[in-house]
């Protein structure tokens, strides 16, 4: 008997030896397997979230899988229902979960999701073929495609059309997703298209390849508007080397904050931001974005605390975040 018990705790010795031991280089322990949704196959999200997986995937223990969806709205909903671990939201969608406002407002908030790191600025774009729109006023009248009902898009939208006076009453609306909303232009069915994602966007770029694209110009008065009356956005330009517009053009963004379920594990998501800021110069080889990184723009995101496998990171780099 004494030498059964003596076996049996020296396999549990053994057992517990291996679970210590340490995963890769700069993994910490065996990671795990996450869903990370992004966006649809036409936005910046899936596009560049691929780049981020392959990379995780390759220099940690964790492995990452992203997948397309429904954008920001849809991936906190896949994160609630346990579909994904991970995912991308805009800034102000992020927010609107938190606080159980607009998108969520019927619903109620969802807050079991803390953030991991603040990515880059999405540019709302509102892109047409007619030379002739120059102004957001120039589309009161006309057929506009303003994101699917209920998404961050639609609502970035009207806080455009509401800057300048105008409402979704206004315009004919239809409500389209990026890749959809490029095709109609192409078409000729719609006038303009608002999309909100970083520039470069694909749907855009493989319209501009085709045809003369335009985009549509904010003054800094109904600029200063907007951001006083939500501060989740601020000015930002999109170079006209971006798409071959005629100039620079003047617009507001939101920034693209990636976000994970408060359970997944401190390692996991260590390994998630630590392979992305550790690994700055392949990313920015593999996407555009890749430029954009930045230690302190990943750690500025307030509306949302930081997952605590974010913030060891973040303090091994001296910048203290804000945790639940």
């Amino acid at each position: 008997m004494m030498k059964k018990i003596l076996a049996l705790i020296l396999a549990l010795v053994m057992v517990f030896s291996l679970c210590a031991c340490g995963g890769e280089e700069g993994g910490g322990k065996t990671g795990g397997n996450l869903n990370f949704t992004t966006g649809g196959d036409q936005g910046t999200y899936y596009g560049f979230g691929t780049v981020l997986a392959g990379v995780i995937s390759d220099k940690t223990s964790t492995q990452v899988t992203a997948i397309t969806s429904g954008g920001s709205k849809a991936n906190i909903e896949a994160m609630e229902a346990g579909d994904a671990q991970i995912g991308f939201v805009q800034s102000d969608v992020g927010a609107y979960a938190f606080q159980g406002v607009r998108l969520f407002e019927e619903g109620g908030k969802i807050d079991n999701f803390s953030t991991i790191c603040n990515l880059y600025m999405e540019q709302v774009q509102i892109v047409t073929l007619n030379p002739d729109i120059k102004t957001v006023e120039d589309l009161k009248g006309k057929t506009v495609s303003i994101g699917a009902a209920g998404s961050g898009v639609y609502f970035n939208a009207i806080d455009v059309l509401n800057a300048y006076g105008l409402t979704e009453d206004d315009i004919t609306p239809t409500y389209q997703s990026f890749g959809d909303s490029t095709e109609a232009l192409q078409d000729g069915k719609i006038d303009a298209a608002f999309v909100v994602a970083g520039a470069p966007t694909t749907a855009v770029t493989s319209l501009a390849a085709t045809k003369p694209v335009y985009l549509v110009s904010l003054d800094d008065a109904h600029i200063d508007a907007l951001i006083a009356a939500s501060p989740y956005y601020s000015k930002n330009v999109i170079g006209k080397d971006v798409y071959g517009t005629p100039e620079d053009v003047t617009t507001v963004a939101v920034g693209a904050v990636i976000v994970a379920r408060d359970d997944v594990s401190e390692d996991d998501v260590y390994n998630f931001i630590s392979a992305i800021y550790n690994n700055i110069d392949s990313i920015k080889e593999a996407h555009a974005k890749g430029a954009e990184l930045d230690l302190n723009f990943a750690a500025s995101y307030e509306a949302v605390p930081y997952h605590k496998g974010a913030a060891k990171y973040f303090q091994e780099k001296g910048i203290t975040v804000k945790t639940k």
